[in-house]
């Protein structure tokens, strides 16, 4: 079976309609979404819409679970120079998603899982029951051991760092499957995973991203400009 792990839209519909098209070409059998469908563009509302219209089962990430868990914002963003992004976190991203989205969606994103199995292959946000925690591209095996092998399935995939790779340890395969919005290694297109058997690819996509940039600057989002720049060069641009 082949199964296509789809992550971190961040309400980029213009990116995720590439992916949907190119998903479609590659013939997968079935996607799975890894979370972080909403904060970072314009249109959380349609995103969800667009995923549950495709009935793509998936997990919740971070960015979804802040909208009814704000506290997990606070505790991530303590050291200092992160103060700034917390404010505007908690004081426009959270209830200018909260408005758009409405009570029924957001149901709708409180009942995703932590975890999705399936197929020996299951996907996660960030690690295993906690969409918040950073295992970064460069962690070794011994750490993505520790941190996915009770998962006891012949593939893990995981999205939330932005950074695509493919990792065979002894025992089971690691795969990021990158961003669909807002890449952060360098190429700005859509990422995300093919999973066919043992074989693992990364599938990049491109999509009109000043398209998206258009509409995401005619919004009142205060990170609008910094996501701009993250979205045409790949690379994360702080606020």
């Amino acid at each position: 079976m082949r199964i296509a792990v789809v992550s971190d839209i961040h309400a980029n519909l213009t990116a995720l309609e590439a992916v949907i098209a190119d998903v479609r070409r590659v013939g997968a059998d079935m996607v799975v979404h890894g979370g972080d469908l909403m904060a970072g563009g314009p249109r959380p509302a349609e995103v969800i819409d667009r995923v549950r219209e495709m009935n793509w089962p998936g997990v919740c990430g971070n960015t979804d679970e802040m909208l009814w868990k704000p506290h997990r914002v606070s505790e991530t963003l303590q050291p200092p120079q992160l103060h700034r992004i917390r404010d505007l976190v908690l004081t426009y991203t959270i209830p200018a998603t909260l408005r758009l989205i409405g009570d029924e969606r957001l149901a709708w994103l409180k009942q995703l899982p932590h975890r999705w199995s399936g197929s020996d292959l299951t996907v996660v946000h960030a690690v295993p029951d906690d969409p918040w925690p950073i295992v970064s591209a460069n962690a070794s095996d011994d750490d993505l051991e520790r941190v996915y092998a009770g998962l006891n399935t012949r593939r893990v995939a995981y999205g939330h760092i932005h950074q695509p790779f493919i990792r065979r340890l002894r025992t089971f395969t690691v795969v990021n499957s990158g961003a669909v919005s807002q890449s952060y290694d360098g190429d700005p297109r859509a990422a995300y995973a093919l999973v066919d058997g043992d074989d693992v690819e990364i599938r990049r996509v491109e999509y009109d991203v000043e398209a998206e940039i258009r509409l995401l600057l005619e919004s009142a989002d205060p990170f609008a400009e910094s996501t701009a720049a993250t979205l045409r060069t790949g690379r994360y641009v702080p606020v």
